[in-house]
C-alpha cells in the first residue's frame, strides 16, 4: 500500500509532529487553512470513516480526546476550534487515510465545512 500518511507515521516522509502516542500521530498541515491546522491520524490505516466498525471505533473517541488536549496546548480551546473529517472524494478527501483536521486561531468561515 502506498499511503502518504502511513509514510509520515513511519518517518519516511518528514513532518512537524505535535503529538504521538501508541494509537495516533498528529502533525502540522503543510498547507494550513488557519493559524492552527493540525492533522490527527490513527496509526492503523483506515481509508475513511466508512472503515470505522464496532471493533475499531474507540480510535475515534481517542482522536477527539487528543483534539481537545491539543486545542488547549495550542491556545485555541477558549476561543473556539473546528474538528473536520472528510469522507470520500466528493467531500474533499484527498488522502485516503482517515484523518481529522484541527483548525483554529481565527474566526473560521461558517461555509468552510
Amino acid at each position: 500500500m502506498d499511503c502518504l500518511f502511513c509514510s509520515i507515521i513511519k518517518g519516511d516522509i518528514p513532518s512537524t509532529k505535535v503529538y504521538e502516542d501508541e494509537t495516533v500521530y498528529a502533525f502540522k498541515d503543510i498547507n494550513p487553512m488557519a493559524p492552527v491546522h493540525v492533522l490527527i491520524v490513527p496509526k492503523k490505516h483506515l481509508s475513511s470513516i466508512n472503515d470505522v466498525t464496532q471493533e475499531n471505533s474507540g480510535v475515534i473517541a481517542h482522536i477527539y480526546e487528543v483534539a481537545a488536549k491539543l486545542a488547549k496546548e495550542l491556545g485555541i480551546s477558549e476561543s473556539g476550534y473546528r474538528v473536520v473529517s472528510n469522507c470520500g472524494a466528493d467531500a474533499g478527501q484527498t488522502v485516503f487515510h482517515l484523518h481529522f483536521h484541527l483548525l483554529g486561531g481565527k474566526k473560521l468561515n461558517v461555509t468552510m465545512c
